[in-house]
């Protein structure tokens, strides 16, 4: 659950940003799950009303973005997949993941305990707590490697948020100053609310991480700089000898 992954960083471009979401049109969630009433205030689902603001087209995320947003997509380094996306904001990191869920229930109230039966496992701990989006988790999370000068084990704030929307689940991890400072952490949630998921018509087993992509400007900057990485390298001119 706390693995490293690599990280690159997003500049978006004109083409990499999500068309807006038309208004005037009634959010289409059937059926409507009880922990739905969480997310009153976003997150949305793509065929929601959700408020016109300027968003990263991630594939099944659209992220928003400003001059205080920094996005990275997380890549595991194995197969060079996209398995999350981390929003900064000053001295706080928000990390998500989109999930498919089932049609009539959630999928927080188990992940949550799992969550918190892996912390206590990893010698950390949390409680519950009731907050922006309900129930949430707040931790001290191990850091592993890092210990005081007495031998004590460090550990890391972290809070775990998640929303269950129609046929998919949100996780969000809040780590930094928002993880214990109200006042800064208003604003992280409110970019986690202005979240948009787009869960797709293919069947997708629950739990399962739905498709993330790269920007269509990032994906052919990286292909031209693995064409211009391909190149032979140019062999300099051989002087002529001399007597």
């Amino acid at each position: 659950m706390f693995g490293r992954r690599g990280k690159k960083n997003v500049k978006s471009g004109a083409n990499d940003i999500a068309p807006p979401v038309p208004s005037g049109h009634s959010a289409v969630v059937e059926p409507t799950k009880d922990d739905d009433r969480h997310r009153l205030q976003g997150p949305w689902d793509t065929s929601e009303d959700s408020p016109e603001l300027p968003r990263v087209d991630l594939g099944s995320l659209r992220i928003p973005i400003g001059s205080d947003i920094e996005v990275q997509v997380n890549v595991a380094k194995q197969n060079n997949k996209v398995i999350g996306v981390t929003v900064l904001n000053g001295q706080t990191a928000l990390q998500v993941q989109p999930f498919a869920a089932p049609k009539t229930t959630g999928l927080w109230e188990e992940i949550r305990a799992e969550i918190s039966a892996e912390i206590a496992q990893s010698g950390g701990k949390s409680e519950d707590f009731q907050g922006t989006f309900g129930p949430e988790l707040r931790a001290i999370v191990p850091m592993p490697g890092k210990t005081t000068d007495e031998g004590r084990q460090l550990g890391q704030p972290a809070r775990f948020i998640g929303v269950d929307g129609p046929r998919w689940f949100l996780r969000g991890v809040i780590r930094g100053e928002g993880a214990v400072k109200p006042d800064v952490a208003a604003r992280i949630e409110e970019i986690f609310a202005g979240i948009v998921v787009v869960r797709g018509d293919n069947p997708v087993p629950p739990r399962e991480l739905l498709e993330l992509k790269l920007p269509q400007q990032t994906q052919a900057a990286m292909a031209a700089q693995q064409a211009q990485a391909a190149k032979p390298a140019a062999n300099p001119a051989t002087p002529d000898a001399t007597s």
